[in-house]
């Protein structure tokens, strides 16, 4: 069944705050001090608020990859070739990237989505969902259309949602492509009306020269395209990537769904942003998993009103620093499933 924005949008609820009270509640009654499991304890909270239920499920989680190329990548934006982004994903599907070795880890579905590589890839466990061969270069012309950037969401929701039939109780999306930081840095400059250099980093890795040159990139192509602050698609479409779309998508479709949305690092977390601004109520369901060293991060996260679980010093992409901290959310609800109650364990209550 092919899902439509507008009515997965529609189907979004506020998440339910009675149900977290009652595992808030319940935590109370654990043979522990109370609160002594710190964060633990308030994202057990969130995930019983998230699925509306007192003992929340989050295992399997479901890694989806979605990859794409970026016509900006022309202007010598990243440290790497735009031929990258398709060498990456036959890296994926051959099992040898660092989300493969993590999603084996955690027991993750895994799958990798064409949703606009340039080059054509004939595998078959690769999901063919593309919309055209990469954006445009936006320094000169739009990024994509609106409708295409509204049938990359709309491939980034169905995605989710059928793994999410086949079992997926948490959902991280991850990306590829090169040239995306550029991407996601541009989309959250107009969001956020921050100064460019405040949101525009290393990527890939460049030097502080290159950086600055694509930091003038970005500026040129926000004046050239001017992108509406007060309509998320028109900045999708001037200057975002279809990958980008793609997770945004997923995050609707999981939020629809109720079910957990564990967001990666930078781009991610635009995407995770995009989300919101079509659907307020997704804001809820989102945990950021760790705070990425890439510049302007720190930004999306303050405007997610949210706080990572992990600060590793990462920069990968892929969904990697997701996968990193899903241990640790799974965790949370361990306890709330096996902890003892003082009641069941006998053991004598602090009456303070």
């Amino acid at each position: 069944m092919k899902w439509q924005m507008r009515e997965i949008i529609e189907a979004i609820q506020p998440v339910d705050t009675v149900k977290g009270n009652d595992v808030q509640a319940y935590l109370h009654t654990l043979t522990k001090p109370k609160g002594s499991l710190g964060r633990l304890e308030s994202l057990a909270v969130q995930l019983g608020e998230i699925t509306s239920n007192s003992f929340p499920v989050v295992y399997p989680p479901a890694i989806i990859v979605f990859a794409a190329d970026h016509g900006i990548a022309a202007e010598g934006v990243s440290s790497y070739p735009q031929e990258v982004t398709s060498q990456m994903v036959h890296n994926f599907l051959e099992g040898g990237a660092a989300i493969n070795v993590l999603a084996e880890q955690i027991g993750a579905m895994l799958q990798t989505v064409d949703v606009g590589i340039c080059s054509s890839i004939d595998n078959e466990k690769l999901v063919m969902k593309k919309i055209r061969n990469g954006t445009a270069n936006f320094l000169y012309e739009d990024a994509m259309s609106k409708k295409e950037a509204v049938d990359a969401i709309e491939v980034g929701m169905d995605v989710a949602i059928k793994l999410i039939q086949d079992g997926a109780k948490c959902i991280i999306p991850g990306e590829m492509g090169i040239g995306n930081t550029t991407s996601s840095s541009a989309i959250l400059a107009v969001l956020s009306q921050s100064n460019i250099s405040s949101v525009v980093g290393a990527g890939t890795g460049i030097s502080e020269e290159q950086r600055k040159h694509k930091e003038e990139i970005i500026q040129r192509a926000i004046m050239n395209r001017k992108p509406n602050q007060e309509d998320v698609l028109d900045i999708l479409a001037k200057v975002g990537g279809l990958e980008i779309a793609g997770m945004t998508g997923a995050i609707l479709g999981a939020a629809s769904k109720k079910i957990p949305i564990l967001v990666d690092g930078f781009i991610s977390t635009v995407a995770a942003l995009v989300a919101v601004k079509l659907c307020k109520h997704v804001k809820d369901y989102i945990i950021i998993g760790h705070q990425s060293e890439e510049k302007g991060h720190q930004t999306a996260v303050e405007m997610l009103e949210s706080k990572p679980i992990l600060d590793l010093q990462l920069r990968l992409g892929e969904g990697t620093g997701a996968a990193f901290a899903f241990p640790l959310l799974n965790s949370s609800v361990k306890i709330l499933q096996s902890m003892a109650t003082f009641s069941s364990a006998g053991v004598t209550e602090n009456e303070t």
